[in-house]
């Protein structure tokens, strides 16, 4: 049960998010700054699909953010698109100082929007911003194309952390906006939460906000 009718009750669910972008735009290691809050100069490109976790607080609310990083390589595109569907936000990947990173974002973005449910938060990211000196891409053009197409947008540093954290938080603000408002319907199957029973009075939440260690490959 979540938030209704003005009554506070604590919950604790699991958003299901997707990483999707071309190989080697960072998504990996944007995953794995956000649940170690370390960088790996050496991430190995994914095989197939990975995933980590992460408990935070969104408006008073522990939730868990399951977060899938897919490969960007096309001879896994199969694979990976079946984990598109039940996802309730997506985060897509360029690489600023790659201008074929981003020019590929239309067709990651008409996978995106086939293949989850119509309410799916997807939020548009410039991995590298660390590399200005080698950029590719103008923040100008990249905020235009997600306005465009309805995206939230930022630039971020898996290396430095910038804007990593606040990527991952207003995907899961959204989400639970979705939930809060009713355009998600919990009792879908694609509907990317996973809602458990609220926690009865005198019980505890788990209030562990440190990164889990399962399942990123960086």
């Amino acid at each position: 049960m979540w938030l209704s009718m003005g009554v506070s009750v604590f919950v604790h669910g699991v958003f299901v998010c997707v990483c999707l972008g071309d190989m080697g735009v960072g998504k990996s290691c944007l995953l794995h700054q956000f649940t170690e809050k370390k960088f790996m100069a050496d991430c190995p490109h994914t095989i197939g699909v990975e995933f980590g976790t992460r408990i935070m607080e969104v408006n008073g609310q522990k939730v868990k953010l399951q977060i899938w990083d897919t490969a960007g390589q096309e001879r896994f595109r199969a694979v990976t698109r079946s984990y598109y569907r039940g996802a309730a936000g997506a985060l897509m990947v360029y690489d600023i100082t790659r201008r074929s990173t981003y020019n590929h974002l239309s067709s990651w973005l008409t996978d995106a929007r086939n293949l989850t449910n119509p309410n799916t938060v997807i939020i548009l990211i410039g991995n590298k911003a660390d590399l200005e000196a080698q950029r590719d891409v103008t923040y100008e053009e990249a905020k235009q194309f997600a306005e465009e197409n309805g995206l939230l947008f930022l630039e971020a540093s898996a290396k430095t952390g910038e804007n990593v954290e606040e990527a991952f938080l207003e995907a899961a603000k959204r989400i639970y906006q979705n939930i809060q408002d009713g355009s998600l319907d919990l009792n879908a199957a694609e509907s990317g939460v996973q809602h458990k029973p609220s926690v009865p009075q005198g019980g505890r939440l788990n209030s562990d906000t440190q990164p889990a260690k399962e399942g990123c490959s960086c």
